[in-house]
């Protein structure tokens, strides 16, 4: 078993927990759109004012449409080797889920109140608790090479927990920066940008190689 003591504990199938996850992803990502919403008759000047206060809504909801997209496609990445699951990966696969299903009360609050720091905080701790889950998940999967048709190549699992972790840390340290500078906090979001696009870039060139060695 490579090394690795197996461990039983109601195992299922991976294919219907990654049903469940697609469907309450899909759902967030709707649920996101609900405030994007302007009154019914209004003359020019009241329509011009109202979607300049929709503006906060928009952007909100194009920001957590983007985390959220991201954690769908790290989710599917996690279970690329993975036929089975155990206990431990459920109950993390669903802890997971329920705070993705959670993502539209934070991003209301962003919208609405972006200048406060509780708002901004919450908001933050938000992704970094969903970030951490998934780094779990990630973990735990591969260190499990029995739950997959293949064991998880440990570099393609190193720059994956490397990816997550950088998620984590940057909108972790966002929270007691939000008390500081709730616009602070959201401009350093975008150290984010540069880390994702190296690990991005890098993981596709490790994936594309453990296709190669396994072709």
């Amino acid at each position: 078993m490579n090394g690795h003591q197996r461990v039983r504990d109601d195992e299922g199938s991976a294919a219907r927990l990654l049903a469940l996850s697609d469907g309450v992803f899909a759902i967030a990502m709707t649920l996101l759109a609900l405030d994007l919403t302007l009154p019914a008759g209004l003359d020019p000047e009241g329509f011009e004012h109202a979607l300049g206060d929709v503006m906060p809504n928009l952007w909100a909801y194009a920001l957590s449409f983007l985390v959220i997209a991201a954690f769908w496609r790290g989710h599917h990445q996690i279970f690329r080797y993975v036929r089975e699951v155990d206990g431990t990966v459920i109950r993390l696969g669903l802890l997971s889920l329920g705070l993705i299903a959670l993502m539209p009360f934070p991003t209301t609050l962003l919208a609405e109140y972006g200048e406060l720091p509780q708002a901004v905080a919450l908001y933050s701790g938000a992704v970094a608790a969903m970030g951490a889950t998934q780094l779990m998940l990630t973990f735990v999967v591969w260190k499990r090479p029995w739950l997959g048709s293949a064991a998880v190549p440990d570099p393609v699992a190193r720059n994956d927990v490397a990816d997550l972790a950088s998620t984590v840390l940057v909108f972790a340290v966002a929270v007691p920066l939000a008390f500081v500078s709730p616009m602070g906090a959201k401009l350093w979001w975008a150290v984010l940008i540069p880390v994702k696009s190296f690990t991005g870039k890098r993981g596709k060139r490790l994936r594309a190689a453990a296709q190669r060695l396994g072709a």
